[in-house]
């Protein structure tokens, strides 16, 4: 298969929905044509019949009109990964290319492996600290790391979960977890080397592009302990690599009940340098503003 979503990829995704499909919901951000709604593969038990049943709603969401599959390697301990990567190979043999699909995930959080161990301290010590993957310093609230050598190792475990050679957008998962036990100082410094590990992830052609997945960063009072600007961490891409940055998606919580972030003004404050936009054309900004929005997911 495609290493990864592509612009003509994604555009005959959309033509396959041309007349049944409603006005806007394809969308077109960073050379991808983007469904409006999102499948999320976050809740459900850890067994293989969840596994199915997720399994068969990827793939009915894919023939039904959604391009955008969303995880992260700790859903449901990696199977809601492994669960993704069975859905892709059943399109394939149903004649839907690699190239028409926007795969997600996400890394930062610590996880077992299809199960929980019996002793997870002994598992992690194992699997993790043994191995110079991280030390205890590393970690916040027990169970968050965003070290270079972690998203390294959680990356590659995501492509074989996944079975893709790339993957589209790559999340760091709550970043702001980290604020709880550390200073803003020396978060942003671990968020800078978090960032040169994922630019040289695109290098390597493991990643399309990166962005944070958070919950409470971005909506909280700029005052709060956990939150975070997001000019202020677009300003760390932009110094490691410039206008082309690959920092270019944010989730955040976005819905009836917590319709906070339509009220946020971030555009103001992002610079963003999108190939082939001109800074401060209508479509420049619109793409700054889909940064601050969560897209809708199902599941």
């Amino acid at each position: 298969m495609t290493k990864s979503a592509t612009k003509e990829g994604t555009m005959r995704y959309a033509q396959r929905f041309a007349g049944r499909a409603a006005d806007g919901h394809f969308r077109e951000t960073q050379r991808m044509e983007l469904s409006s709604l999102g499948v999320g593969t976050y809740l459900g038990q850890p067994d293989e019949k969840t596994d199915v049943a997720y399994t068969t709603a990827i793939v009915a969401a894919v023939e039904s009109g959604i391009n955008v599959i969303d995880s992260a390697i700790n859903y449901r301990f990696q199977r809601s990964e492994r669960s993704i990567g069975a859905a892709l190979q059943q399109l394939a043999a149903k004649g839907f290319t690699r190239e028409e699909i926007v795969v997600c995930t996400k890394g930062g959080y610590l996880t077992p492996d299809g199960s929980m161990p019996a002793d997870p301290n002994e598992y992690f010590f194992r699997e993790y600290i043994q191995h110079g993957i991280f030390s205890a310093k590393d970690l916040a609230a027990g169970s968050h790391c965003m070290t270079p050598k972690f998203l390294k190792d959680q990356l590659g475990r995501s492509l074989r979960n996944l079975g893709v050679e790339c993957v589209d957008v790559y999340y760091l998962h709550n970043p702001e977890t980290q604020l709880s036990e550390i200073a803003k100082p020396d978060f942003l410094q671990r968020l800078r080397a978090a960032f040169e590990f994922l630019e040289s992830a695109v290098e390597a052609g493991e990643i399309r592009y990166y962005g944070m997945a958070t919950w409470n960063g971005f909506r909280q009072d700029p005052r709060a302990q956990d939150a975070m600007q997001l000019g202020e961490v677009a300003q760390i891409a932009q110094e490691i690599a410039g206008g082309m940055h690959h920092f270019r998606f944010v989730q955040l919580p976005f819905n009836l009940g917590m319709p906070k972030p339509s009220a946020l003004k971030t555009t103001r404050s992002v610079r963003c340098n999108s190939p082939g936009r001109r800074r401060g054309s209508p479509r420049h900004w619109s793409e700054c503003r889909a940064w601050s929005m969560r897209r809708p997911t199902l599941g």
